[in-house]
């Protein structure tokens, strides 16, 4: 009998020929694939796979699609607690770094950087929408590239379960994420936890033309996004997390720079993000590349890390604009690639010399290496790529192949 691993790997690559097959004959027969509205990946990137598939992209496109299947619908209601507005439609979490005081037990929690509260996972939210968004992008993907609708039937009850279902629906605003016991209600750094939301856009934008996402579908979302982005940027919380100068403001700018784009505010996405050339990055990364405000966490490879990872999605956002993040706003200053640069020697092998209480997580270097490998096709990268075991998604391979397919 045949293993099962190879079986797998067999089909994966029947389904990723056929799916190459139906496009290519389709390009034959003048039906030209239109590039899809995304953000996070270069759409002329997709229609370039359609008219040329890659086999191993495919192939892996397929394997993740068919593992998101096995993704559940979640809902804001699935929590067992209410948030004090009593609306279990309203998104809930408590934050993580922050634990009972034990010299005063029923006061304010006190806070421990980087070290996990288990108390969080008490509350369903976050970890429910981040394991909706990622699946409803993969499925997305994997139906763009495959034409298979039970991927793109997948997405839609995802999307529509999390946003729109009326029983279900999030309200569209975090007023109450990440609070904290005995002291507030929620803060606006809450807002970082919702970073995944670009990626549900991008879902919306890969399910059009399926069957199974209708125009109601689509409206749906455009209200729900509308009424996102207005609370982002006019509430108390969307204002005090922007002016953040660390990870949380830059993944703040992420999210609102696609959700502009994505609502036709093209001039206030071109505000945003030539502010973030022209003043955030100046401002967080030095000349030695190192990030003063990740450096001073108790992770501060990590976070390092995480920032870059924002800072590649925002350079990725405004390349169709004409705005290049990649190069320093200033000729000779640090930019992106210098930050890459000063974390990139630092590999299981040869520890990081400053502060990492979180062991082993060399790794979270992978998504901005696959931004940078796309961006400059420089070996160096490609070998980052290696030496930190990057395990690549269908959507970290097309981001990472740039404009050279």
């Amino acid at each position: 009998m045949m293993p099962t691993r190879i079986v797998r790997k067999k089909a994966d690559f029947i389904l990723a020929a056929a799916a190459a097959v139906f496009f290519c004959s389709s390009i034959l027969a003048g039906q030209a694939p239109a590039a899809p509205r995304v953000y996070i990946i270069d759409p002329a990137a997709l229609v370039k796979l359609k008219v040329h598939p890659d086999k191993a992209i495919l192939a892996l496109a397929v394997s993740d699609a068919e593992a998101a299947l096995k993704v559940p619908p979640h809902s804001v209601m699935e929590k067992p607690q209410a948030p004090p507005s009593g609306d279990k439609h309203d998104w809930y979490s408590q934050a993580g770094y922050w634990w009972p005081d034990p010299s005063n037990p029923k006061g304010p929690y006190i806070r421990h950087d980087g070290v996990q509260n288990p108390e969080k996972n008490e509350i369903t939210d976050e970890q429910f929408f981040n394991s909706t968004v990622r699946a409803a992008d993969t499925l997305a993907l994997g139906y763009y590239l495959t034409g298979n609708e039970a991927y793109a039937a997948h997405a839609a009850l995802l999307l529509r379960t999390w946003f729109l279902d009326p029983a279900t629906a999030m309200n569209p605003n975090l007023n109450y994420a990440q609070f904290i016991p005995n002291k507030n209600n929620g803060r606006a750094a809450g807002i970082v936890s919702s970073r995944e939301m670009p990626e549900a856009i991008d879902a919306v934008g890969l399910l059009a033309g399926s069957r199974n996402w209708t125009a109601a579908d689509d409206a749906g979302m455009r209200h729900w996004f509308g009424e996102w982005y207005k609370w982002l940027t006019t509430s108390d919380a969307g204002k005090e997390e922007s002016g953040h100068p660390n990870n949380h403001g830059t993944w703040y700018q992420v999210q609102a720079a696609a959700l502009a784009l994505y609502l036709g505010k093209t001039e206030d996405a071109k505000m945003i993000l030539t502010r973030v050339r022209d003043q955030r990055i100046p401002d967080e990364i030095a000349a030695d590349g190192l990030q003063k405000y990740e450096m001073a966490r108790t992770k501060s490879f990590s976070y390092s890390a995480m920032n870059l990872h924002a800072l590649a999605t925002l350079a990725t956002i405004a390349q169709p604009l004409g705005i290049d993040l990649w190069k320093p706003a200033q000729p000779g200053g640090p930019g992106i690639l210098t930050a890459i640069e000063a974390l990139l020697p630092y590999d299981a092998n040869h520890p990081w010399p400053h502060e990492q209480i979180e062991a082993n997580r060399e790794d979270s270097i992978c998504p901005a290496l696959y931004f940078a490998v796309g961006y400059t096709h420089d070996p160096k990268y490609t070998d980052g790529l290696n030496r930190f075991h990057c395990k690549a998604t269908a959507e970290d391979l097309i981001i990472s192949i740039g404009d050279k397919q």
